[in-house]
């Protein structure tokens, strides 16, 4: 199994981070994001807990739940649906105040199920989801910048 953390202190407060983050049927304003929509809508509506999002970046397709959120400071989601091999063990976005600004801690740990040729894969997906991390992350400050 590997492990994703990508980290970035953003010049905002958690709140309208967490939104934009939580934004599921917006989610395409990201760049690595082709489409995305809000397939189903959570408690409390429409991004909270059991809210089921689809998204598209490149060739990918996959569908997350959320499974937890708890607004402004955490975010957890778990892809239930990809259309290629890939186990997600489940993900994590925590936002931490300090001073003028927020921390943003995202996590997310997976495996390839394939033999023979799952670790080999997870080698090459791990730096492909860490640079997409910081991407969103980057286009959110970007995004509260007004840039």
């Amino acid at each position: 199994m590997r492990t994703i953390h990508v980290t970035r202190t953003i010049p905002a407060p958690p709140e309208p981070i967490f939104d934009l983050l939580a934004d599921h049927a917006n989610y395409d304003q990201f760049r690595a994001v082709s489409a995305s929509e809000l397939v189903r809508e959570g408690e409390p509506p429409p991004n909270g807990v059991g809210a089921l999002r689809r998204v598209r970046v490149q060739i990918l397709r996959f569908e997350e739940e959320i499974t937890a959120y708890e607004r402004p400071t955490r975010l957890e989601y778990l892809i239930v649906k990809l259309n290629v091999p890939f186990e997600h063990q489940g993900g994590s976005i925590t936002l931490t105040p300090d001073g003028d600004a927020t921390r943003v801690d995202w996590r997310s740990s997976f495996r390839v199920p394939t033999p023979v040729v799952g670790g080999p894969q997870e080698i090459v997906w791990q730096p492909l989801l860490e640079r997409g991390f910081r991407r969103v992350l980057e286009d959110v400050e970007r995004t509260l910048r007004g840039s």
